[in-house]
């Protein structure tokens, strides 16, 4: 009996050993993560994110730099569909670039205060600090949170962090629906925090130089502090400032200022789109530029439907304007932009899980979402549609529709 008694005090006494030793409970981990993330001043990362919300899961690989305060550079590039898009957060806004077609869109917003992105660590972290009910475990070599997803879609309703227990570096991200099914996952390939970087990192004008040139399109490493943008030819390049709005030849229309039912264009621009008719021409100025090919969704609410289809040149370019009908009724204007940049009205940026962002923006009771997906761009404009089926919507667009 006094052998046993001897042997439960020494196992106790093992137990707290290990416990002061560095065992850590979800409220100190917590503190810590609250104290670190306020003093983080960089980090570099690398990874793959995964979309599992259609029958054939979508990779695209993420590549994202930090600079405290407030500058961003994500890299988001999908190799099936050839699409790569930079976001970039400096002193002049936020940009969304797609190098590959020299386009450049300004969204004049707070994000990702306002709105964060799985792949970014402090809208990870923020996460965990907020949720009072946060699940708490570890494995072997992670603390592992579950709590709730706070992204701009109601499909997603918790997500997994694993954090690794030697430093706090995120490891692997799920993001579930309310069936425990899991839509989207993230696996990070490498973090470091504390990189230094160039300036040029955060350049509108270097980003899209280096991407013309092929700089940030060679693969691993993705070093656009190589790019000069003094030694690239200006022609194809936009400074910060070159807003492309005021209505000149070749501007993009602002893709916020609807002011009508059914997406229409401000006075003075080349098409209504209330009617499709009044101002509009029936073919584009260049004769010689390539054929318009138009995409379409493949996702329509239920009650609603198509009401017309009208060929139209909005801001100088072809495009096509579907109106629909029915429990909602929404207009979705296509067009193929052939300038370099545009400057959207105050919103609220939204991801379509399609390597790719969107502007949701209000007016009058009209809301708007304006995005660019392979070098077209869309206006989807209602005054009834649900957020969540504009987005459903939007993200459905992904195919040619015959006419």
């Amino acid at each position: 009996m006094r052998r046993m008694t001897w042997t439960a005090a020494l196992v106790l006494c093992f137990t707290l050993i290990l416990s002061a030793c560095g065992a850590k409970d979800a409220e100190s981990v917590v503190k810590d993560l609250d104290k670190f993330v306020n003093s983080m001043e960089s980090y570099q990362a690398s990874g793959t994110m995964t979309l599992h919300n259609s029958q054939q899961p979508l990779k695209y690989q993420v590549d994202i730099a930090y600079q405290k305060p407030s500058y961003y550079r994500i890299k988001l590039t999908n190799e099936e569909k050839d699409i790569t898009q930079i976001v970039l957060r400096n002193d002049d806004g936020v940009f969304v670039l797609t190098p590959k077609l020299n386009k450049v869109f300004r969204f004049q917003s707070n994000w990702p205060q306002d709105q964060g992105q799985v792949y970014l660590y402090q809208t990870l972290v923020k996460s965990i600090l907020v949720d009072g009910s946060r699940q708490f475990a570890e494995s072997d070599d992670a603390y592992v949170f579950d709590v709730m997803a706070n992204y701009n879609s109601g499909a997603l309703a918790r997500q997994k962090i694993w954090l690794s227990k030697d430093d706090y570096k995120p490891m692997q991200v799920e993001v579930s629906d309310t069936n425990a099914a899991v839509l989207v996952d993230v696996k990070f390939d490498s973090f470091e925090f504390g990189k230094k970087f160039d300036k040029r990192v955060f350049e509108t004008e270097a980003n899209m130089n280096a991407g013309a040139s092929g700089g940030t399109e060679s693969g691993s490493g993705d070093q656009p502090t190589t790019a000069d943008p003094d030694e690239q030819t200006g022609e194809d390049s936009m400074a910060p400032g070159d807003d492309g709005v005021g209505g000149e030849e070749g501007s993009e229309v602002d893709g916020g200022n609807t002011g009508k039912e059914d997406g229409a264009a401000e006075e003075g621009e080349e098409m209504d789109a209330e009617t499709g008719e009044e101002g509009a021409s029936a073919e584009p100025d260049n004769a010689e530029a390539a054929p318009f090919v138009a995409m379409g969704p493949s996702y329509t609410p239920t009650g609603v439907v198509e009401k017309d289809q009208t060929d139209i040149v909005f801001g100088g370019n072809p495009g096509l304007m579907i109106r629909y009908e029915g429990v909602y009724n929404y207009t979705l204007i296509q067009t193929e932009p052939k300038d370099q940049a545009a400057t959207l009205v105050p919103g609220t940026i939204v991801d379509l899980g399609f390597s790719n962002l969107g502007e949701l923006t209000s007016s009058d009771e009209l809301q708007t979402l304006t995005w660019m997906y392979n070098g077209h761009q869309f206006r989807l404009t209602s005054a009834d549609l649900p957020e969540a089926e504009m987005l459903k919507i939007a993200q459905s667009v992904q195919g040619e529709i015959g006419k």
